[in-house]
């Protein structure tokens, strides 16, 4: 049996595509199950579609408000099956009361080296661009477990990337998710995967 993944989205899906991509090759212990979007224009819907991938649409102001909303995604998530959570591009933060119902089963990728660049408010070309102001010379991705603390939980993998003379924060975010996201994220969901179908595996000898 796979581990069932959902993914979490808002915009374009870039990260999803590379997961999609892995799927076979990187990512073998999990399956993309469900991509669920808080967001009914998001590109990353059509990049599902297109790989035979079931979605779900949630919107908070439909729900009414974050508890409600919160306790919708659960119910989807139940109804799927779904075991472990990959938020890729998910511009929604999630409060305790989510993230506690699912311990060290939902990875989120970042777009700094964290501690670095990242918390609150710390999403998009803003990170790239507070990097750049501060004049490091190594950037990178991290990929860590989610809980109630806006990029605070473990770490799972992280890898850097050079700035180069003449960055901007488009050319430094293209280059962050080709040499770090893209490869981390499928990574990170494998081996998280194995270690969930490894552990049911053990529950049920």
């Amino acid at each position: 049996m796979k581990t069932r993944i959902a993914v979490f989205v808002s915009g374009g899906g870039t990260n999803l595509q590379a997961l999609i991509d892995a799927q076979g090759t990187v990512l073998v212990s999990g399956e993309i199950a469900l991509v669920v979007s808080n967001n009914r224009e998001a590109y990353a819907l059509e990049r599902a579609k297109k790989a035979g991938i079931p979605t779900a649409v949630v919107l908070k102001k439909e729900c009414g408000s974050q508890a409600a909303f919160e306790e919708k995604l659960k119910q989807v998530l139940a109804e799927n099956h779904i075991d472990i959570i990959v938020l890729a591009g998910f511009m929604t933060i999630l409060t305790e009361a989510f993230t506690s119902a699912y311990p060290k089963r939902i990875l989120n990728v970042h777009p700094s080296l964290i501690p670095s660049f990242c918390g609150e408010g710390f999403y998009g070309l803003r990170v790239h661009q507070t990097a750049l102001d501060y004049g490091v010379k190594v950037t990178g991705a991290t990929v860590h477990f989610v809980n109630e603390i806006p990029d605070g939980g473990e770490i799972i993998a992280q890898k850097a990337v050079e700035i180069q003379p003449g960055d901007t924060p488009e050319t430094l975010q293209r280059r962050v998710m080709e040499q770090a996201e893209w490869i981390l994220l499928p990574q990170a969901a494998e081996q998280v995967s194995a270690q969930w179908r490894k552990q049911h595996e053990e529950e049920r000898k």
